[in-house]
């Protein structure tokens, strides 16, 4: 249960946040149209979405739910001289007295803001002249519940009661919801090509119908390409976020097993769950770990997980199973053949230039007080992958931190960048 801390909160301040979620059951439990991605986050805390988007009306505020949800305390005799709410029964309920009038005194008092940020109140305000709130805009920009862990869990828990395969296949993969997804596509720098491909993605998942009928379905199968540190992992997890779909997170490493035929079990127990789960994007790193050349590898299991993968690959797609699969590798000329022509699209991920080195700076020290010339610092920093450039920024501030300084000036970006320089020199050393 997530807990919105008011500690600095005025005393208006709380009253505007109380009188927002006594409004929002009001409005959702007399406007039958309204659904879950209607209610904010807290709101769905709140009013108690225990992970299925079916939760039955009325919605109604009680003092303890307020106190243990949102944190505000004693919400009865902060709101006793309110003259459009009422308290019940000892706070076991809050309603507000007449809805119109209330809805007035809010937006009085100086509740616009919240009014723009929470779907139910945007479409009951939408008529009000003085407001001048697009419902839709305000719903748009409403964290789907479809995004949350709440919602994955219950899903996953659906689909793995009573099948073992299923249960066995959890422990082979990270499961995460779009809302833990750290990367967002607004925080990467991505190349043309990259780009473009995203959007062929968005138009593929809005026309699946389309696709369908006219059966072309080898749509959606993604084969990032490049050296480590270059944005791999960062945009299929980012993407994840971009199309609100969870993401399993496979590293082929892990699911070998010294068991006879057991890697080809655990190849098909992974594909069979990401299709239950489905929406979703299947992300295998480490690709050329099992999809290795079959020619160059006699090793009858190896070879059998090989046929494994291959053949799960041409079982799943973005049309028919609605599963985005995405491979990553740094050793593209290990793969074998058959692999490669399973992808309908390979994406180059390279060594940023010189501009796009300048770009990510910006972006990795956005909110730093970088003393620096970020132009003068792309030259300087040739063959510096994205990953190089964020350690480099990471250390330089860490530099600035340990003289007490939050500033980073040339120096520390000097520091910054010789550590980058010798875990490279350490990485190429040879020991024998």
């Amino acid at each position: 249960m997530k807990i919105l801390k008011v500690t600095e909160m005025s005393g208006e301040d709380e009253n505007l946040k109380l009188l927002e979620v006594i409004l929002t059951a009001e409005i959702y439990n007399r406007y039958q149209d309204l659904e879950i991605n209607d209610l904010t986050p807290e709101c769905r805390d709140l009013f108690g979405v225990n992970g299925t988007a079916e939760f039955k009306r009325p919605l109604y505020v009680s003092e303890g739910m307020i106190r243990k949800t949102i944190g505000i305390k004693d919400a009865c005799r902060k709101l006793e001289s309110n003259p459009v709410v009422a308290c019940e029964e000892f706070g076991q309920r809050i309603h507000v007295t007449t809805l119109e009038p209330a809805a007035r005194w809010f937006l009085k008092k100086g509740g616009k803001d919240l009014i723009e940020k929470n779907p139910t109140l945007a479409f009951f305000y939408r008529d009000f002249d003085s407001v001048q709130v697009s419902y839709e805009e305000v719903k748009g920009a409403n964290p789907p519940f479809e995004d949350t862990r709440v919602y994955l869990d219950s899903r996953i828990s659906s689909i793995a009661a009573g099948d073992e395969r299923l249960k066995n296949a959890l422990d082979l993969v990270i499961v995460s919801a779009p809302e833990e997804v750290e990367q967002n596509l607004e925080d990467l720098i991505c190349t043309g090509d990259q780009e473009n491909v995203i959007r062929k993605v968005k138009v593929a998942r809005d026309h699946r119908d389309v696709l369908l009928k006219h059966r072309i379905h080898e749509v959606g199968k993604l084969l990032f390409v490049g050296p480590p540190g270059t944005g791999k992992t960062s945009l299929a997890l980012a993407l994840s976020q971009e199309l609100h779909l969870p993401v399993i997170e496979v590293r082929l490493s892990m699911i070998t097993s010294q068991y006879l035929g057991e890697t080809s079990k655990n190849i098909d127990r992974i594909f069979d769950f990401a299709k239950k789960i489905a929406p979703c994007i299947l992300f295998i790193d480490e690709f050329d770990f099992v999809a290795k050349s079959r020619v160059a590898d006699d090793h009858g299991a190896m070879k059998r997980a090989v046929n494994s993968l291959l053949k799960n690959i041409d079982q799943i797609n973005l049309v028919r199973n609605a599963v985005l699969l995405i491979g990553a590798t740094n050793h593209p000329q290990l793969l074998d053949e058959a692999a490669w022509r399973r992808f309908d699209e390979v994406v180059f991920f390279g060594l940023p230039d010189t501009e796009m080195r300048r770009r990510i700076l910006g972006k990795v020290a956005a909110s730093i007080d970088c003393r620096c010339d970020f132009g003068v610092l792309a030259e300087e920093t040739e063959n510096f992958s994205g990953a190089d450039l964020r350690i480099m920024i990471k250390e330089a501030l860490l530099s600035a931190l340990m003289e007490g300084r939050e500033y980073i000036d040339d120096a520390d970006i000097r520091r910054g960048m010789m550590v980058v320089q010798n875990r490279d020199l350490i990485r190429h050393a040879s020991w024998l």
